[in-house]
């Protein structure tokens, strides 16, 4: 039974999983804190896969005293061996009294078997404590365990009167160094980042996170050696790149999606050709985010032209969009926010919600989300 007090420990930990956004892809943020007396006698989260686990590292800080103590952890604790123990045993072997959980293992082969293994035990359990908040920090985790996709969120820029460039194709810049700045984050807490050939050969981008350009809280608690580069996946079907281009002399994993891969093609040690096989002349996207969700890529931050955009929320592929407005006016010869063709009445516009409007320097950040979603997150 879930107590009063409860709610205050279960959203400690929920803070420290926080602590982990940066790093623990493709692995799940999961924080846990164990509680004696009223008081917190260990508490940890998981910062990378392969390290230990959230609650191996509040079971070390507790010691001995974990023996009858309730544990509160974000994520239900595994019963499986994978590149580490599984914690339910360790709970079990420390004899706590307690464990309270906010959501079950998402993964349909393993869900519920912690609890079972924890209750066999004698140990009692209670899940579903803050479960949409535990669920919100590992949205993309989720959607890929629970439909065999990443989460996709479609990053655009534009002035007041919804505008990304003038006619002649200027852009740099539109939004603010903070809106820029801003983006560095949000880009740091994804898998990977996907964006088309016509789009780096336009404005030939590095597609990178850049440790320098984060605030400095938060380089105070994520050194640079620790901040990974997300996968940059670009549509390459026409085999337009040249190799030469920024995006190839930045260090990190590059992914150049193509429906044909030549013999003895000549590549970086960090570039990696993918080979669409069904038969449409464009890359296929339902083929291409199964893919991306079996080589456990969690979420996608898309940077990418109108069109690629347009078809992205017209094939109802979007899953969060972020939207950076400028006080600007570009006009009505500038050029469009996305590309939506055959929309001829309002019932067929794509909707959203409004999650949140944050201002960001002099520009404003709305985040959105597709109505109605496809998956609870």
């Amino acid at each position: 039974m879930i107590k009063s007090h409860d709610s205050f420990y279960m959203q400690r930990a929920l803070d420290l999983a926080k602590r982990g956004i940066y790093t623990t892809t493709p692995n799940p943020n999961v924080g846990c804190v164990i509680v004696k007396d009223e008081q917190i006698i260990g508490e940890g989260y998981h910062y990378k896969a392969g390290q230990p686990h959230a609650e191996v590292y509040a079971l070390n800080m507790a010691g001995d005293n974990a023996k009858g103590a309730t544990v509160y952890v974000t994520l239900e604790p595994c019963s499986h061996y994978g590149r580490t123990p599984p914690c339910a045993n360790a709970l079990i072997e420390a004899q706590v009294k307690r464990v309270v959980i906010a959501m079950l293992d998402p993964n349909p082969m393993v869900s519920g078997y912690g609890v079972q293994r924890l209750k066999e035990a004698g140990i009692d359990v209670d899940v579903g404590l803050l479960t949409e908040q535990a669920e919100q920090i590992n949205r993309g985790f989720l959607k890929r365990m629970r439909t065999g996709k990443p989460f996709i969120i479609l990053k655009m820029a534009a002035s007041l009167d919804g505008k990304t460039a003038m006619a002649s194709g200027e852009s740099k810049w539109i939004t603010s160094s903070e809106a820029r700045q801003d983006v560095q984050t949000l880009r740091a807490k994804c898998s990977a980042i996907l964006s088309t050939s016509a789009t780096v050969l336009a404005d030939d981008p590095r597609l990178t996170v850049r440790w320098s350009a984060f605030p400095e809280k938060i380089k105070q608690h994520y050194p640079i050696t620790d901040i990974r580069q997300p996968i940059r996946i670009i549509l390459d079907s026409q085999h337009r790149l040249t190799l030469k281009e920024q995006l190839f002399k930045q260090q990190g994993q590059i992914w150049l999606i193509r429906k044909v891969a030549f013999k003895g093609e000549k590549l970086p040690d960090n570039v990696k050709i993918v080979v669409d096989p069904t038969p449409e002349p464009l890359i296929n996207l339902d083929w291409l985010f199964t893919t991306l969700a079996q080589a456990q890529i969690n979420s996608i931050w898309v940077e990418a032209g109108a069109q690629f955009a347009g078809a992205l929320i017209q094939q109802n592929l979007v899953d969060e969009l972020i939207i950076y407005l400028a006080p600007k006016l570009l006009g009505h010869q500038a050029r469009s926010l996305c590309k939506l063709p055959h929309l001829n009445q309002l019932s067929d516009c794509p909707t959203f919600q409004f999650v949140d409007v944050t201002t960001i320097g002099p520009d404003l950040r709305l985040r959105l989300k597709t109505t109605p979603p496809d998956v609870s997150l």
